[in-house]
């Protein structure tokens, strides 16, 4: 569904000159979850901005179903680290936000929130504001947010890494049960490697910067935690991540 051809992004500012990703290459294979492991500052979120079409390649380029990306494309949907939600907008009208720039008439824009807010037990919280709800409940507007548009890619950055130990788990559970419920493609960065091969049906380890895959793991412990395997796996990523830090 995606390819990542030769992406090489460099940022400059005056004088300097940074490149946070050199040469990537990647495929994204139809209706898997890859997750995206590295170090601080190897160009993780770099990788995201560049395939949602929000950032220009240096050299390159990132093709969704053989179409060149010159920009955000409504198949895609983006959940960034800080939520993202309008603070002067309710649960309801952050989910319908997108919908309604998509044109949907009011009655289907009804149909659909209604149906994310059951299906995410936000229901009761539809007329609160951002600030009235907890981490995780910020985090389900999100999400829903991103579904109500059906996207065929779903990129998240660090979607889950503000939220305590047990709402993080939690939130990881419901990604999974949603993903098994619309089998689209999710492209999902993160710093624990725990959550990684929880969620990761592939794992993509990069280098330090300037960011590299230094290599791509197919992961037989997805979606299950305190297994032989979910330890081997996580101990191969850790090796691979203190090898080329």
């Amino acid at each position: 569904m995606v390819k990542i051809d030769g992406l090489t992004v460099i940022y400059s500012s005056g004088n300097k000159i940074y490149k946070a990703l050199e040469g990537v290459n990647l495929c994204l294979e139809d209706s898997r979850i890859y997750a995206v492991v590295g170090p601080s500052g190897c160009g993780k979120t770099t990788l995201i901005y560049s395939i949602a079409g929000l950032l220009k390649p240096t050299e390159g380029a990132v093709y969704i179903n053989g179409n060149k990306v010159m920009g955000p494309n409504k198949d895609m949907a983006v959940i960034l680290q800080d939520f993202g939600l309008f603070p002067w907008k309710t649960v309801r009208q952050n989910i319908a936000l997108s919908l309604k720039l998509r044109g949907e008439k009011v009655q289907r824009i009804n149909e659909k929130v209604d149906e994310i807010l059951n299906k995410l037990s936000l229901k009761p919280f539809e007329s609160f504001y951002p600030e009235q709800l907890s981490g995780g409940q910020r985090q389900r507007v999100a999400i829903g947010r991103a579904l109500a548009v059906n996207p065929c890619l779903l990129l998240m950055d660090e979607p889950f890494s503000s939220l305590d130990a047990l709402t993080r788990e939690t939130m990881q559970k419901e990604m999974l049960n949603l993903w098994y419920s619309r089998r689209m493609t999710v492209l999902l960065v993160t710093h624990s490697v725990e959550e990684a091969v929880f969620l990761g049906h592939k794992i993509v380890v990069m280098s330090n910067s300037p960011g590299k895959i230094i290599d791509i793991i197919d992961n037989p412990s997805a979606g299950v935690r305190e297994s032989e395997s979910f330890y081997k796996v996580a101990s191969m990523i850790r090796q691979k991540l203190y090898e080329y830090r």
